[in-house]
């Protein structure tokens, strides 16, 4: 999930792939009265605000660190936050902002406009020193960032770029302590991965490493009383388990205040006597992107080059049986790059269905064919037969059932996967090396307003972007560059939407589901102003009810 003040940046994440969550073996009993308890299927790589890559350590990231602005969750308007106002000049090319006075770090040292150019200039570090290669495409328009006064900063961009105040505002520009990140020593840089000092609703209190995360409130934040509605947890616990099962007992049991749910969970695992008494269930729909999972093949192995290739792999997902098996008829099957419901997705676009007759064809076709008589194909790839085998990474069990399904189909027509689970921080270390085959994962569910060039555009497969299979389409990189200087909506929606074509036909993933609605359960001790704002769930707008009340 990404979450809104995130705007352009997606971030791998299984978490979202089924909706799991999953909660720690701590306690004996019910969550504490003024603590609110939520999960993760996996810890954070890194909590590092600068080089973080992964969903976790956005989510714990966005209690502590601000932009200077957040986006509001009903109307998805930007409002005040580090800046209490902001100028946008008449060509849409500079944006000065007015700093809040008065706010200081969790640490106690003074917010400057020191530290937000500092937090620019490393985000472009032209020689990468700070890890930045995922956010630096959505800021290659900014060309500077400039202190007019103590509390002034101004930006200044080289172009139009529909979404160049939304990267400065808060999307990309999450600002970080100068005197801490700048030039760390070896062990300060230790101390930065697994800590953070923000200027945030919420203080870092500890991470206990496979366990939990605790944070509590900031009782100096200045939006106290400029947001009183909001961030009204007196302490947070997240919590870090992978079996979903498991989280449910402890939701059930009252360990955990709120969890997500896959369909199946919220459809066959609800209906014991605590439900509707104690935990209550919510199935809701509003208008935040969503997530998508997929099967990416890496590019730069002959078994995936060929196009023809990848459409019988498509053709070998049975994700029909897969959504009803497993998430009851809930989920749709993905079309593209994006989530299908999206209008800068092209709606003729139709998923490539299961056909492993069809596939067979294909593969012969290719000129794959078992020539040795061990039930495998084979081609001769560079003048050695190559046999069609390959290992996909799982960086979560909880989905091997899916692929499972998969890969008994595929050994079917004689393609051996051999599926592989694996640690979460490894797998992110083997697709920054791009030393993989195929991998299972999900992107979270990134902004209203699309940009693909993060995932999609040849210049993010190198120096750690996220083009971690290496898609390269020149048609692709063409349209968006176009499409991102086109600040007209309705004219740049058809270009996003051959970009969706284009990619689509490719076929670089299997594009999996995405999902109709989301589901969550909560205690009954949480109080919640409605069961879902516009564009997120909102827990930020949720408190929980008083000993007595």
């Amino acid at each position: 999930m990404l979450k809104l003040e995130k705007f352009h940046v997606v971030t791998l994440c299984f978490i979202s792939l089924l909706f799991f969550s999953s909660c720690e073996k701590e306690g004996n009993g019910s969550s504490t009265a003024n603590t609110f308890t939520y999960n993760f299927s996996s810890q954070p790589t890194t909590l590092n605000a600068l080089s973080s890559t992964d969903n976790y350590a956005t989510l714990v990231q966005e209690w502590v660190i601000e932009g200077l602005a957040y986006r509001d969750s009903d109307t998805y308007e930007w409002k005040p936050a580090l800046a209490t106002s902001w100028e946008i000049s008449e060509d849409g090319l500079t944006f000065t902002f007015n700093l809040r006075e008065g706010v200081k770090w969790h640490d106690g040292k003074p917010l400057t406009a020191e530290d937000i150019k500092f937090t620019f200039d490393a985000l472009t570090d032209k020689d990468n020193k700070y890890n930045t290669a995922t956010k630096k495409p959505y800021l290659e328009n900014i060309e500077s960032c400039t202190i007019l006064a103590p509390n002034k900063i101004q930006f200044k961009a080289k172009k139009k770029y529909f979404g160049n105040f939304d990267v400065v505002a808060g999307g990309i520009i999450r600002v970080v302590p100068k005197h801490l990140y700048e030039n760390p020593s070896e062990d300060q840089e230790k101390e930065l991965n697994k800590t953070l000092v923000g200027t945030g609703p919420y203080k870092f209190v500890k991470w206990r490493k496979g366990n939990s995360i605790h944070l509590e409130k900031n009782e100096n934040w200045w939006g106290n009383e400029v947001y009183p509605e909001m961030y009204n947890f007196e302490k947070i616990r997240i919590r870090f388990i992978k079996d979903s099962s498991v989280a449910l007992q402890r939701h059930e049991k009252g360990d955990i205040d709120y969890l997500p749910m896959s369909p199946e969970e919220f459809t066959k695992k609800t209906d014991g006597k605590k439900w509707g008494k104690e935990v209550f269930k919510v199935k809701y729909e509003n208008s935040a992107p969503k997530n998508y999972g997929f099967i990416g093949w890496n590019l730069k192995n002959p078994l995936f080059k060929d196009r023809e290739i990848r459409v019988a792999l498509n053709k070998l997902v049975d994700r029909q049986k897969m959504i009803d098996k497993f998430t009851y008829g809930l989920s749709l099957p993905a079309t593209g790059p994006w989530y299908r419901q999206s209008e800068y997705a092209d709606p003729n676009v139709k998923p490539i269905m299961f056909d492993s007759k069809g596939a067979l064809q294909l593969l012969r076709k290719n000129g794959r064919k078992d020539t040795d008589g061990d039930q495998i194909l084979d081609k001769m790839i560079d003048g050695k037969k190559t046999p069609f085998k390959f290992t996909l990474l799982n960086p979560n069990k909880e989905f091997n059932k899916y692929l499972v399904i998969f890969q008994q189909d595929a050994k079917k027509v004689g393609i051996d996967v051999d599926i592989k689970v694996i640690e979460w921080n490894t797998f992110i270390s083997l697709l920054n090396e791009r030393n993989f085959d195929s991998v299972i994962l999900a992107w979270s569910a990134g902004s209203v307003d699309m940009d693909p060039k993060q995932i999609w555009h040849s210049e993010s497969i190198d120096n750690g972007g996220s083009n971690f299979i290496s898609y390269s389409n020149p048609r692709v990189d063409e349209l968006i560059e176009k499409a991102r200087t086109e600040l007209d909506k309705e004219k740049r929606i058809p270009m996003m939407q051959e970009v969706y074509r284009e990619i689509a036909h490719d076929a670089p993933y299997v594009f999996l589901f995405n999902a109709q609605y989301g589901f969550y359960g909560h205690r009954k001790n949480v109080e919640r102003p409605k069961d879902t704002f516009n564009y997120e769930v909102g827990i930020k707008h949720w408190s929980l009810k008083q000993p007595g009340k």
